[in-house]
């Protein structure tokens, strides 16, 4: 048993939408949430960048004890997860990547849209998942700037953003979305609307939430205490925490 708490990065808000499915699953345990507003997007970031970045996130963990790391970011565990657990053997890892196997496994069927970061969209990873569990129809969308449009809550844009990012793809066709960025999910009302039809979403959060738990018990690491868990945040730009707030659901 273990009272140490378990940290949560993400390259900012995004991460909530993780936070709140791992609090609802394990609700006794404790919390570090890493906002990195500062350096947000990720997804335009080099791997060298990266590993700068989350080696700066470490260093407050580590001296926070942690127990274990979720990296709440699909482009950070594309790109940097694998650097991490061979730089820290010491902590657990859990990463967070595009839902393409649920899709496959529940929805092969159906006419897919994947949503992702330039850089997730880019990875070796996404293209292996693409590869291995391949649908006859998959879209692969890049969604240039809609992390940052989510961060800075700049939501009034996000009509013609919509428009111009979907005016290639026949809309009426998509029947399951897949969010492969943890801010997608906050925003999950305004792509439906964009698309124009009740859709199906999926994304990594419940798959991520089940891992810890299992960690937690295969490492005999869980917190004994029965009484809700303490929250703590370290954000990079103190101005999202009244946007963090806002997503929280508890």
């Amino acid at each position: 048993m273990n009272k140490n708490p378990i940290g949560i990065m993400d390259s900012g808000i995004g991460g909530i939408s993780v936070l709140n499915k791992i609090r609802k699953l394990l609700p006794q345990e404790n919390y570090i949430f890493y906002a990195d507003s500062i350096h947000n997007p990720y997804g335009n970031k080099t791997k060298e960048e990266l590993e700068k970045i989350v080696d700066e996130i470490m260093t407050q963990f580590l001296k926070r004890q942690v127990k274990l790391v979720v990296v709440a970011c699909n482009t950070a565990t594309c790109q940097v997860i694998s650097y991490l657990r061979e730089k820290y053997p010491q902590i657990l890892f859990v990463g967070t990547e595009p839902a393409i196997k649920v899709s496959f496994d529940h929805y092969r069927e159906k006419s897919t849209l994947v949503m992702a970061t330039p850089g997730t969209i880019q990875s070796d990873r996404l293209m292996e998942l693409d590869h291995t569990y391949h649908q006859k129809s998959r879209i692969l969308l890049s969604c240039d700037g809609l992390a940052e449009i989510i961060e800075n809550q700049e939501l009034e844009t996000l009509p013609t953003y919509f428009e111009n990012l979907l005016k290639p793809i026949d809309c009426k066709k998509i029947e399951v979305v897949v969010l492969g960025c943890t801010h997608y999910p906050l925003i999950k009302e305004e792509i439906e609307k964009a698309i124009g039809h009740k859709v199906i979403f999926i994304d990594g959060s419940d798959g991520i939430s089940k891992r810890v738990r299992q960690l937690l018990v295969e490492n005999n690491l869980k917190n004994p205490q029965i009484t809700q868990g303490k929250l703590s945040f370290v954000l990079t730009n103190p101005n999202t925490k009244k946007v963090i707030e806002k997503y929280l659901e508890f």
